[in-house]
């Protein structure tokens, strides 16, 4: 047995990815994780706030360098893919330069990059997307994922703006809104695109009501942080993705 330390940047107003990724991990058989965060601020999703949000974020990989953590999660989906096509990818290279100036080797995961990796990994190249953001938001969101060659079928937008009212959104209301999309064509359902929208207890149970692989920022988010730190991605009552069913090589 081996213990991992995550850290976790994430915006000041969301309390969701805090609480899904360590209840995600805690379903590990052998391997145990603590979780150390570092907060950016940001109340409104919009794309000012999000622009003046990212510029926080090297004060955070600082601050996290500090705790030497073994791997690293910038956990805000939105933030990354409203800057245009292949953000994820700059991102992460500017983190891992910032990191390995402080010598520390960390796996680094962004939710907008392990959505994207996650896909890969499991070869479904045309899904459904619920997510709480406001239409001009959201439609970034799909040009995003169809720049990375992935075909969006159909979505939702529940459109809540103020992004601590996201972490309230009821589970009942994002399982209508998947219920009312057309998944005929669909590969997959990820039922919600935002770290911030809770809906880790929706997967299983969504996944078995639709007949189709579900899954959600914070479930791909957990699945790449533990290929980052060579574990097989498998946790149970967690989806297909965390099923063991998918491929393990980073």
């Amino acid at each position: 047995m081996s213990h991992h330390r995550i850290g976790m940047i994430v915006p000041s107003s969301n309390v969701t990815v805090e609480t899904e990724i360590p209840a995600l991990l805690a379903r590990h058989p052998s391997e145990t994780f603590s979780f150390h965060g570092s907060r950016m601020r940001m109340a409104k999703v919009t794309p000012e706030e999000l622009v003046a949000m990212n510029a926080q974020r090297e004060r955070c990989v600082d601050e996290l360098a500090d705790a030497g953590v073994d791997a690293l999660l910038y956990a805000c989906l939105v933030a990354v893919m409203a800057q245009g096509a292949g953000e994820h990818r700059r991102v992460e290279t500017a983190v891992a330069e910032q990191l390995g100036a402080r010598g520390l080797d960390a796996g680094l995961v962004s939710s907008a990059g392990a959505l994207v990796d996650a896909l890969a990994a499991a070869s479904w190249g045309r899904v459904a997307l619920v997510m709480p953001y406001m239409r001009p938001l959201a439609e970034q969101v799909v040009a995003y994922l169809e720049a990375e060659g992935i075909e969006i079928v159909d979505w939702a937008a529940l459109e809540v703006g103020d992004n601590a009212e996201v972490g309230c959104i009821p589970g009942d209301r994002v399982a209508e809104a998947a219920r009312g999309l057309d998944l005929s064509r669909a590969d997959a359902l990820v039922i919600s695109c935002c770290v911030q929208m809770p809906s880790l207890p929706l997967v299983p149970v969504v996944e078995k009501e639709l007949g189709l692989p579900v899954l959600s920022a914070a479930t791909a988010g957990a699945f790449c942080l533990l290929r980052s730190l060579g574990l097989a991605p498998e946790l149970p009552d967690a989806g297909a993705l965390l099923s063991g069913r998918v491929g393990v090589s980073a």
